[in-house]
């Protein structure tokens, strides 16, 4: 009996981002380089992608490359960002198949070139799916989103297009990379790490934050079955009380 026959297809996240953390150390575990890690990788991508397309999750968001990584060595970075582009064209199919649309946030003008340019092309060629919209989070640091976000509103205040009156929630959500995304229900992180790592800040807000032990190269379907399962055993109340949630 799999784990996924105790989830309640009722009562799924519509927004599941994971931290996929614990590549280099798995290498390290195999006495691998670890450009083989993230090689590994890829494959949990997309195991987790299918599971979530099988279960009817609507958006999956993948913190894939944040800011702070330009800092790895340039031999690793060069290296992920193959990958990336090897996989974009190796899973286009897929995506076009299972009626994905691959949307991104970040700072995507610091990427390599040919690494924006085979994204444009396969969300530009994905950009009608309905299915599920898969997000990959690259150049992706929450405080550079907030801050380009306040700096925007900042500027449309003295333009007079806002006023300062009319700022609120919603506003600042239109200003953000995520702007066509809904907040995050459930953040999972793998590796054993109980940190946010600056992944969005602004949208975890009321998140149910998941952490396990598992490096993301061995995180497969079950493990998120799991996830899911922890996740609809919770009471979210969003600051009510459980006799005002029944």
């Amino acid at each position: 009996m799999s784990l996924r026959d105790n989830i309640d297809k009722n009562r799924l996240p519509e927004h599941i981002a994971i931290i996929m953390d614990g590549n280099g150390r798995w290498a390290k575990k195999q006495g691998l380089l670890r450009a083989l890690g993230h090689e590994r990788g890829s494959e949990s991508v997309k195991e987790i992608i299918r599971t979530c397309i099988e279960l009817g999750i609507q958006n999956l968001t993948l913190y894939a490359f944040s800011t702070e990584n330009w800092n790895r060595p340039k031999l690793e970075v060069d290296t992920l960002m193959k990958i990336l582009v090897k996989q974009l064209r190796k899973e286009l199919a897929t995506l076009e198949d299972k009626k994905i649309r691959l949307n991104t946030i970040g700072s995507f003008d610091k990427l390599p070139s040919s690494v924006q340019s085979e994204l444009n092309a396969v969300k530009e060629k994905t950009k009608d799916h309905t299915k599920m919209t898969l997000t990959l989070a690259l150049s992706y640091g929450a405080r550079e989103e907030i801050v380009n976000a306040v700096k925007n509103i900042s500027d449309k205040v003295k333009n007079s297009i806002i006023s300062i009156d009319a700022i609120d929630d919603s506003v600042i959500n239109e200003h953000l990379y995520t702007h066509n995304l809904p907040d995050v229900d459930l953040l999972i992180r793998t590796s054993g790490e109980h940190r946010i790592s600056n992944f969005l800040l602004w949208q975890i807000a009321y998140s149910e934050l998941y952490f396990t032990d598992i490096l993301w190269p061995d995180f497969k379907e079950e493990d998120l079955y799991e996830a899911i399962i922890s996740y609809q055993k919770r009471e979210r109340r969003f600051g009510k009380t459980s006799e005002q949630i029944k």
